[in-house]
């Protein structure tokens, strides 16, 4: 594990999630002053002290927890992750506010395109199948408009090409292809 000297924190950060309640219905919110432990999750909706929340927060992915704290505007997460997760939403967080601070660079390995028919289908591992709009698409991966959001991790098929989610955005997700797209059938899926 790296040594961390200062726990990177997102202050002044207002960004974009959704959150499932106990009673499984879905909300969206903002997320602010967000730590490798903890955030503020800002909504309307009602919840109640120790309660477990799975959210999705865009640039960071699904964190799951139990309210720790209510305040006028939302309440506060306290996450409950693997020593493994926290590391990796450590080193995100600083990435985010590096960026912020213009010291960072985009992490994507290839340039975005977008798909000529952008319209597609994603199925999981179990068979299951949904609709999708492919927002834009490199030889690694692909930016996908969907409802259905798999963990982090997970592998899916994305059309005829397997990928795995690495991260969650205001629209859906985000996917790294398992084995680059060649050249010549990108170019073929692409506007010019």
């Amino acid at each position: 594990m790296m040594k961390q000297t200062a726990t990177p924190e997102m202050s002044g950060s207002n960004l974009a999630g959704r959150f499932m309640l106990p009673d499984q219905s879905e909300r969206v919110c903002r997320v602010r002053n967000i730590t490798p432990d903890d955030a503020e999750i800002i909504t309307d909706a009602i919840v109640s002290q120790g309660d477990h929340i799975v959210a999705y927060i865009d640039e960071i992915g699904r964190v799951e927890g139990d309210v720790s704290g209510l305040f006028e505007s939302g309440f506060r997460l306290e996450f409950k992750q693997s020593p493994m997760r926290r590391e990796r939403i450590f080193r995100r967080l600083e990435w985010l506010r590096d960026k912020a601070a213009g010291r960072a660079t985009d992490q994507r390995r290839h340039e975005r395109y977008q798909p000529k028919d952008s319209k597609s289908v994603i199925t999981l591992s179990d068979g299951r199948t949904y609709p999708c709009e492919v927002l834009d698409i490199s030889l690694s991966g692909a930016s996908i408009k969907t409802q259905v959001l798999p963990a982090i991790g997970t592998h899916v098929m994305l059309g005829k090409m397997q990928g795995r989610v690495v991260r969650y955005h205001e629209q859906g997700l985000g996917l790294e292809f398992v084995r680059p797209m060649d050249q010549n059938t990108l170019y073929a899926k692409i506007r010019k």
